[in-house]
């Protein structure tokens, strides 16, 4: 009687489901590699300086798929698009300042190449993020020509211009070099892709830059929640008959052995 009494109160197992959505972004870091950026300004220079802050950014981003872009006189991939970060940290290691034969800036043919990268993403959002510390003087391509190419395959480009504000900067083995980076440039590039522009003079200041474009690329996630409810009252009702019509089959079998 007590099963019966629970069954038929109904009760049900209520379930939650979370369904979750995320788009991923795809971005490009496009780094130069010039002789330059062997300037101590950033410790221990400025090369080793930003692959470190980039791979903590690489850290931050789960899910996206990142690739790394090197240039100096010419452009190379190190790394494409990919999610696996491991394989893309080791390789942002093997990263060194160019041979003397590729040395030079070419801004412009760095992101005619990073976008040939992006150009074919289905990626909701795809972005390039360009540190130079010098001025195209290099390359075929003009680094604004460029910039609209990218725009036409709705890319935005952070640009970086990475660099103390003082006119020159040491070298090991080289000396003193002027500091000459085109900032004019880096923001026609960020603003004719929606961009932005970010000047880093520091250690500190070129990891705050990366901690506010990991901020500002960061995806809305959609979280559908459903909730299910499974009735019980089977689990209580059929005991209770299985049990009352075992009870009556007893009761005819004792009654039919009194008589």
């Amino acid at each position: 009687m007590f099963l019966v009494i629970i069954g038929l109160s109904r009760p049900q197992l209520i379930d939650s489901i979370k369904e979750t959505n995320v788009d991923v972004v795809d971005i490009v870091l496009v780094m130069d590699i010039s002789s330059s950026m062997l300037a101590t300004d950033f410790p221990p220079n400025r090369l080793e300086a930003v692959k470190n802050t980039a791979k903590n950014f690489i850290k931050a981003r789960t899910g996206d798929r990142l690739g790394v872009l090197v240039f100096a006189g010419e452009s190379f991939i190190q790394c494409p698009l990919t999610i696996d970060q491991e394989v893309l940290i080791s390789l942002m290691d093997e990263i060194k300042i160019a041979e003397q034969s590729y040395d030079g800036t070419a801004i412009g043919m760095a992101i005619a190449n990073a976008t040939n990268r992006l150009r074919h993403s289905e990626s909701k959002s795809k972005v390039m993020i360009l540190l130079s510390d010098g001025s195209n003087n290099a390359g075929e391509l003009d680094p604004l020509t460029a910039a609209d190419l990218a725009a036409k395959f709705n890319i935005k480009i952070y640009t970086i211009g990475a660099g103390t504000n003082q006119d020159v900067s040491f070298i090991p083995g080289r000396g003193y070099i002027r500091n000459e980076i085109d900032e004019e440039t880096l923001k026609s590039i960020s603003k004719r892709t929606n961009g932005q522009y970010f000047r880093a003079t520091n250690l500190s200041g070129l990891e705050q830059v990366y901690d506010t474009i990991d901020a500002l690329e960061r995806t809305e996630i959609e979280i559908k929640e459903f909730t299910q409810y499974k009735e019980l009252f089977g689990w209580f009702l059929i005991p209770a008959l299985i049990l009352g019509l075992s009870g009556q089959v007893l009761d005819r079998n004792i009654f039919r052995k009194r008589l």
